[in-house]
């Protein structure tokens, strides 16, 4: 079992490698890091001491002074070095640099820099190095005008917010999940390499970003269509626009119903592609569910009885809950990273419709198993 620290595991990537990684207990080890460990240098080596390898992310990325950004990157190194030289500590060290090493900026300066220092204590101590050169990184829970322009146009969409189109270039960018999988493989395979480079998996012009983006409002947001999803791009880039929906006003969506002398109609659902439609009942008290998925896509619609529904995001407390009832057909949708489960609260069977966006694969079924 290797025990795994990270340095920043409160932030975008951090939160993401650690739940990543959390999923994998045979192989991993997390030692928990809280961002105060660098005002306390004992409490910095005893932390250091603890690690067979440690995930470098704490940095500064932003601030109206770019001084203080390079200074800032460039101190949190200096003291993990000595941290690691006092206490003769040699873990297998990985260190997020960036793309930006290739321009004149605070930041790239302070991250190229920060991985010579690095190569330099590596070389003293006989440690493995893993020099991680970053494309941009987009995901679930990114800050907006921080981490990267996918954060900032989700968040400005979402929320009612006019976008605004500097430049368009052409961005090279690799989604957070793709990200720490490398670096999960790294971490197991004991890569020692002093500039190892993550390629980009996608490329695209801000423009298309924005469009793609905008018609997720438009079919998703406001109308409750599910998108056609091209390729793993859009999926991910999907998943990404979801996670800054308002997810606690949003749902549940109510639905028209038609009736007639024959009864009652409703639409659940219009869809831009596939997928797996199906339904369950459920006798009164009988919970289902307390799982999460990471990439998959799914709707609960309870079209007779009563229902609780449950959802919290991975590593927070806060339980987030909606009452159902069929005599007024409704769904949630099931955001990634939120374990999830459905109670029937009434005294009659319940009946609920699910849709989910890709078959289930026994050998790659994206379930795991938390209650909520």
């Amino acid at each position: 079992m290797i025990k795994v620290g990270i340095t920043g595991q409160a932030g975008f990537v951090g939160t993401h490698l650690f739940n990543f990684l959390s999923l994998d207990s045979v192989q991993f080890k997390l030692i928990p890091f809280e961002d105060v460990f660098f005002e306390d240098p004992e409490v910095l080596k005893d932390w250091v001491s603890k690690c067979d390898a440690i995930v470098h992310l704490a940095a500064l990325n932003r601030h109206n002074d770019p001084d203080v950004i390079f200074q800032t990157n460039l101190e949190l190194v200096k003291q993990l070095v000595t941290a690691l030289e006092e206490t003769q500590s040699t873990p297998h060290l990985l260190f997020s640099s960036s793309t930006q090493e290739e321009y004149d900026n605070s930041y790239g300066r302070s991250k190229k820099e920060g991985r010579e220092l690095l190569i330099n204590w590596a070389d003293r101590s006989g440690a493995l190095f893993t020099g991680l050169v970053i494309p941009n990184v987009f995901g679930p829970f990114g800050n907006p005008y921080y981490n990267s322009v996918v954060a900032t146009f989700s968040h400005q969409i979402t929320h009612g917010e006019q976008t605004r189109l500097d430049v368009d270039n052409l961005m090279k960018l690799v989604y957070v999940g793709e990200l720490v999988e490398a670096i999960r493989d790294c971490i197991a395979n004991g890569i020692n390499d002093h500039k190892f480079s993550i390629p980009h998996t996608s490329e695209l012009k801000v423009t298309e970003l924005l469009n793609l983006l905008e018609n997720y409002q438009v079919n998703y947001a406001e109308n409750g269509m599910i998108p056609s999803l091209n390729n793993v791009f859009e999926r991910n880039l999907f998943n990404t626009f979801r996670s800054y929906m308002d997810i606690p006003k949003h749902y549940p969506v109510y639905l028209r119903e038609h009736r007639d002398d024959r009864g009652s109609f409703v639409e659940t659902m219009h869809l831009g592609q596939g997928g797996q439609v199906s339904f369950s009942t459920t006798k009164p008290g009988i919970t289902r569910g307390n799982h999460y998925h990471t990439r998959k896509i799914e709707r609960f619609v309870v079209i007779q009885g009563k229902a609780l529904i449950q959802i919290r995001r991975i590593g927070t407390e806060e339980v987030i809950e909606y009452k159902l009832d069929g005599k007024n057909p409704s769904y949630v949708d099931m955001p990634v990273w939120y374990t999830h489960n459905i109670t029937n609260i009434g005294g009659n069977d319940l009946f609920t419709l699910f849709w989910i966006n890709e078959f289930y694969d026994p050998e790659d079924p994206d379930t795991f198993y938390e209650v909520v």
